[in-house]
């Protein structure tokens, strides 16, 4: 399978362990960002993943390049020029205290880019599917346009769309969301969502849910994915399922919802090392799963492993194989030492 990703890679600074900004003398550099992440789960599950991006051609935008290079993402269509490379400082949460996440992106090389950087012929011969998130069509309104005459010419070549919605309200307003959501969901066949998102978005709720304490209703998302697939046309519809107990510790799970009916995966106590990527790890994994004929209940149970065993590494990246996945989906989640 050959999957294209298309978003932007940042700079990730943050805290040494779990330090408060204020408190920090040092912070750790590593690179992150939805799309990236993506692609860096997909080859680390045996994919031939391409993330398409700019960056500037300076020591940093090749550091970057180099961070996705060593996981083995293609990264030949990557587009170089511009000045700088975005950054996004993490501060980690923990116990009642939640993490916080402080951009520095604007004027970054994706930010400014244009249309005529991106020859989509060329990007997606011989890809079989394409993703990309809500984050990326945030970041400008000539992005915005981007991303739909990609997911444009990705469908003319009957290439599998996703979308995860990944809403972001630093980026963007609920507003300029729904505008520009609405009109490149058409062209989607997975919508991948969270709790919030589908709200956010397109003003679509579980009801009987409250995020804050915890309380979900699975049926209130059956019905979320149902009014998404019937809105869009999407094939399939995707949603992470997180209680937020505290920082620290949240129950996980998700739903597929397809062909008319939901499947959940089993759910898991999973206490946090770190939460950034979750949801793009979950996409990753069914993205993996879907691309490799996994049943609907199989897939879902496959994103869901994926991404819990995501919550116990640090940075951005999944660095799981495809076998640790399918080992916890298949109930081997004690933590024993592995002899």
């Amino acid at each position: 399978m050959r999957v294209v990703t298309f978003g932007e890679i940042m700079l990730r600074l943050q805290p040494e362990d779990h330090l408060r900004f204020v408190q920090s003398e040092r912070l750790e550099a590593t690179f992150g960002g939805a799309e990236a992440n993506v692609a860096v789960s997909l080859a680390n599950f045996g994919a031939d993943a391409a993330f398409v991006s700019k960056l500037p051609a300076h020591e940093i935008g090749q550091s970057a390049v180099n961070a996705l290079r060593k996981f083995g993402v293609d990264t030949s269509l990557i587009v170089r020029g511009g000045e700088r490379v975005g950054i996004y400082f993490c501060e980690k949460g923990a116990s009642q205290r939640p993490s916080k996440v402080i951009y520095d992106r604007a004027g970054s090389a994706f930010q400014k880019a244009a249309t005529s950087d991106f020859d989509w012929g060329r990007i997606f011969a011989g890809a079989d599917w394409f993703h990309f998130t809500g984050i990326t069509p945030a970041l400008s309104p000539e992005l915005a346009a981007i991303v739909e005459t990609a997911a444009i010419e990705a469908k003319k070549r009957g290439v599998k769309v996703s979308c995860d919605l990944n809403f972001r309200k630093k980026l963007w307003s609920r507003e300029q969301a729904r505008e520009a959501m609405s009109r490149i969901c058409k062209n989607v066949d997975v919508c991948i969502a969270n709790e919030e998102d589908a709200a956010d978005v397109f003003g679509i709720s579980a009801e009987g849910s409250d995020i804050e304490s915890g309380k979900l209703n699975a049926e209130g998302y059956v019905s979320v994915a149902r009014q998404l697939a019937e809105k869009f046309g999407f094939e399939a519809v995707a949603i992470t399922l997180r209680e937020s107990l505290s920082a620290s510790d949240n129950n996980w799970s998700g739903m597929l919802y397809t062909e008319g009916k939901a499947h959940f995966a089993r759910k898991y106590a999973v206490h946090i090392v770190d939460r950034v990527g979750g949801g793009d790890s979950f996409g990753a994994g069914l993205i993996w799963a879907m691309c490799s004929g996994y049943a609907p209940q199989d897939a879902v149970e496959f994103a869901v492993a994926a991404s819990c065993l995501k919550h116990s590494v640090e940075g951005d990246f999944n660095m799981v194989s495809a076998d640790e996945v399918k080992a916890l989906a298949a109930g081997s989640g004690s933590g024993r030492v592995q002899r």
